[in-house]
């Protein structure tokens, strides 16, 4: 049987069609898959109580000068905790002791914080979440607002109370696209006294 030159340069050109045909549909799906992880990538949430505050009588005292100590700490902690690009995100309360907390983190990080409700955590967190999908957020809170917000977020529901005198912990929860949440506590700064 013989074959002409014509059929043999025509299969040639098939499976090298073919072979192109293959190599874009997998650089396609490589590239769908990796924006479709890098799409699912893991939030993280780091809650730290307000600084030391003055104990001035009034409803928002600013902070002491250990309070100042312990937000430039935590500035200092927190800057580069990300090696790429730090805190993307500060979430703060109304009160004048968040924000100050908060201050010398965003002013390093060039970040204007953003208020959250106190009144409604639930939607709080859950649009903070919805918003900074995949980034790194910080929220200065009080000492009544952690423990509901991170079990809010499905972390755990063993958040021990903040009592008045402690200022030092930070709690980190980590959201992943798949799996389960997970709480981390450390401690920052100066310990506090035993409360």
């Amino acid at each position: 049987m013989n074959v002409s030159t014509r059929d043999v340069e025509a299969r040639r050109r098939r499976r090298r069609r073919n072979r192109l045909l293959s190599i874009a549909m997998f650089v396609g799906a490589s590239i769908g898959l990796a924006w479709f992880f890098e799409s699912q990538a893991t939030t993280t949430l780091i809650f730290v109580r307000h600084a030391d505050k003055m104990t001035e009588v009034g409803d928002d005292p600013a902070l002491s000068a250990a309070g100042t100590q312990r937000a430039l700490e935590l500035a200092r902690v927190l800057g580069d905790v990300d090696v790429v690009a730090g805190v993307d995100a500060l979430y703060v309360s109304q009160y004048r002791r968040t924000a100050e907390t908060a201050r010398p983190l965003a002013a390093a990080g060039e970040i204007q914080p953003q208020l959250f409700d106190l009144d409604d955590l639930e939607g709080s967190v859950n649009s903070i979440v919805r918003n900074h999908k995949g980034k790194i957020v910080l929220i200065v809170g009080h000492s009544n607002t952690i423990a509901p917000m991170i079990a809010e977020l499905g972390g755990s529901k063993k958040v021990p109370p903040i009592p008045e005198s402690e200022y030092d912990n930070l709690y980190i929860v980590t959201i992943p696209w798949f799996g389960k949440v997970k709480t981390l506590r450390l401690r920052f700064g100066v310990p506090s006294p035993a409360g």
